[in-house]
């Protein structure tokens, strides 16, 4: 497969940019999709994310970002971003 196809298929895991920014997400990390009135709390790492996220950041851009910030192998830094964004994913009907 080559990269292209590669990066397409990662991003596909993520929610869209547009969805995510109609959310309210508090400093704290509660977070409130207004249009179902689901809300959830996320830790500091989560909301970094996903502030990332609604900046329409692609994957690889991403987990370059995380990589420099947080000490975890690109493996498991990978999995734990593609995780979240399946819930997030969920949460915001995506």
């Amino acid at each position: 497969m080559d990269e292209h196809r590669k990066h397409d298929q990662a991003n596909a895991a993520l929610p869209s940019a547009q969805s995510l920014r109609r959310l309210a997400i508090s400093e704290s990390g509660f977070v409130f999709d207004p249009m179902s009135g689901h809300h959830f709390t996320v830790n500091e790492t989560g909301l970094e994310i996903l502030r990332h996220l609604q900046k329409d950041q692609d994957l690889p851009g991403l987990l370059a970002l995380l990589g420099q910030e947080y000490s975890v192998g690109s493996r498991e830094l990978e999995r734990d971003v593609l995780e979240f964004a399946g819930m997030l994913r969920k949460f915001v009907g995506d």
